[in-house]
């Protein structure tokens, strides 16, 4: 678990950072910010989604999982309850905020190898590169959004120790690369939907397709 708990130091430590560093930025600034970490995770997601894309077994799962993940997500309301419990503690783009960080630090090929690999080999080079990685990400995403970016810590740890210990003590097979490439299909394109949001072109409630992301990891436990 060294890797993980690394990677979760980098985050409160550049989101404490970042959001020290929010204070000294005017809203001119601020909203620059806002449009490039918008271009960014457009970017980051369509990589994401299209180079996996390829590889896929099932080009069709990702279609049903935002399908059936938006509706449930919907059902729930997720957007809403997390937007009204948020806007109290971090103001009204928390929410936004704390997707964003969520799903860049968790969805990609080092956050979901690199506890396997911490697992079975004790080889934590994986994470070690992506919480720099994160170091970095959460100190310009605090600097944007404030410390609620600090959030994510807690949340990366119990993804990422999830992985640890099913790889560790049920099946390291799990997590094989036809799954990791489903993820990273529907995580892109969440990514995606998170950028528009922050450029204000279209908001997708994001929060409410999270659920997606669970329908792969269904299809292959049944699989």
């Amino acid at each position: 678990m060294l890797g993980t708990i690394t990677n979760v130091c980098c985050i409160v430590v550049g989101s404490t950072i970042g959001a020290l560093a929010k204070r000294a930025l005017g809203e001119k600034y601020t909203t620059v910010l806002f449009n490039a970490l918008g271009l960014a995770s457009i970017v980051l997601g369509c990589n994401a989604a299209v180079s996996h894309m390829g590889k896929s077994d099932y080009p069709i799962l990702f279609i049903m999982a935002l399908a059936i993940g938006g509706i449930v997500g919907t059902a729930i309301d997720i957007d809403a309850k997390v937007q009204r419990a948020l806007e109290k503690r971090g103001g009204s783009n928390a929410a936004q905020g704390l997707t964003t960080a969520c799903l860049l630090f968790c969805i990609g090929t080092l956050s979901i190898v690199g506890p396997v690999l911490s697992a079975v080999e004790g080889d934590n080079t994986f994470l070690f590169t992506n919480a720099t990685l994160d170091l970095f990400s959460s100190m310009m995403l605090a600097s944007t959004f404030g410390i609620v970016i600090i959030w994510a810590a807690p949340i990366l740890f119990c993804w990422q120790g999830s992985i640890y210990l099913i790889a560790k003590y049920l099946s390291s097979s799990f997590f094989s690369e036809g799954l990791i490439n489903e993820l990273s299909i529907v995580g892109g394109v969440l990514i995606i939907c998170t950028g528009l949001s922050l450029l204000k072109i279209k908001d997708c409630k994001t929060l409410n397709l999270l659920p997606s992301l669970i329908i792969p990891i269904v299809f292959y436990l049944i699989k």
